[in-house]
C-alpha cells in the first residue's frame, strides 16, 4: 500500500484539507487497484490449481478404472483355469473310479479262476499222489530190503497219528517196519524243498508217537517222487533222507557215496 506524504507543503493556491483528501482517495484508489489485480491473480492462480487437481483427480481415475478392470480380468481368467483344473480333476477322479471297478471286476473274475485252478491243481495233485502211493508201494519194500533193512511189514494208505483231541497231528503216506527200524515215506509228484522241513517234523511227531508207546525202534526217512529236481534232490540228501525216485514202471533208491541216513 502506498505511503500517504504528510510531509507535503501545499502551495499558495491550494486548500490544505483538500489536497489531503484527494491524496487520501488517490491512494485508496491506487490500493483497490491493487487488490483487484491480486485478487484475479490469486483467482487465476487458484484455478489453474483446480483445472490441475481435477485433471489429476480424473487421471488417477482412469488408471483405478484400468487397474479395476485388468483386476476383473485377472479375475475371471484365474476363475477359468480354476474351474478347468477342477474339471480335469473331475474327469481324472472318474476315470480313475472306472479304471479301479474295471481292474476290480478283472482282479475277482482271476481271483475265482485262480480259486478254481488251485482247486483242480489240488484234486490233481491228490490223485497223483495217491497214484504214486499205489506205484511206490509194490516194489519200495523190495528196494529197501536190498540195503539189507529186511523190513517184513509194509502199511500205506495214509497212516494218521492223532492228538489228545483226537485231531490229526501228522499223516504218513508209507511206512515199513521190522522189529529194528520203522522207515517212514512221504510220497509227492514232484517234491519241493519245503516237503524235506515238513517230512522232519513228521518223522519227529512218529517218533515221539512210538515213545509214548514204548517203542523204542529207531526212525527213518525217505522222499519218494516221480520227479525230482537236483537241489530237491540235494535237500533230500542233505537231510539224511532217502530219496526214491521212479525209473520207469519201477521205484530205485538213489544212494550217495557217503550218505548216512539220519535216525530218529
Amino acid at each position: 500500500m502506498a505511503e500517504v506524504n504528510t510531509n507535503r507543503v501545499p502551495t499558495n493556491h491550494e486548500d490544505p484539507s483538500r489536497t489531503a483528501i484527494e491524496e487520501i482517495w488517490a491512494i485508496l484508489r491506487e490500493t483497490a487497484e491493487q487488490q483487484k489485480q491480486w485478487q484475479k491473480e490469486w483467482r487465476l492462480e487458484w484455478e489453474e490449481r483446480q483445472k490441475k487437481a481435477e485433471e489429476e483427480i480424473k487421471r488417477r481415475q482412469v488408471e483405478a478404472e484400468k487397474r479395476r478392470a485388468e483386476a476383473e480380468e485377472e479375475a475371471k481368467k484365474r476363475q477359468a483355469e480354476a474351474e478347468k483344473r477342477q474339471a480335469e480333476a473331475e474327469k481324472r477322479q472318474a476315470e480313475a473310479e472306472k479304471e479301479a471297478e474295471r481292474r476290480k471286476k478283472e482282479w475277482e473274475k482271476t481271483e475265482r479262476v485262480v480259486r478254481r485252478t488251485n482247486k483242480q491243481l489240488s484234486d490233481l495233485y491228490r490223485r497223483f499222489g495217491k497214484l504214486a502211493e499205489h506205484r511206490v508201494a509194490p516194489s519200495i519194500q523190495k528196494r529197501f530190503n536190498e540195503l539189507g533193512y529186511h523190513f517184513n511189514e509194509l502199511r500205506s494208505g495214509g497212516i494218521r497219528i492223532f492228538d489228545e483231541q483226537g485231531k490229526t497231528k501228522t499223516e504218513i503216506a508209507l511206512s515199513l517196519e521190522n522189529g529194528e527200524t520203522i522207515m517212514a515215506l512221504e510220497v509227492k509228484t514232484k517234491p519241493a524243498i519245503k516237503d524235506v522241513e515238513h517230512h522232519i517234523r513228521r518223522l519227529e511227531i512218529l517218533r515221539d508217537h512210538r515213545r509214548g508207546l514204548n517203542d523204542r525202534r529207531t526212525i527213518q526217512g525217505a522222499i519218494a517222487g516221480a520227479i525230482f529236481g537236483p537241489e530237491e534232490k540235494k535237500a533230500v540228501v542233505e537231510a539224511g533222507l532217502y530219496v526214491v525216485e521212479q525209473s520207469g514202471d519201477t521205484m530205485r533208491i538213489d544212494v550217495p557215496d557217503g550218505f548216512v541216513p539220519r535216525e530218529w
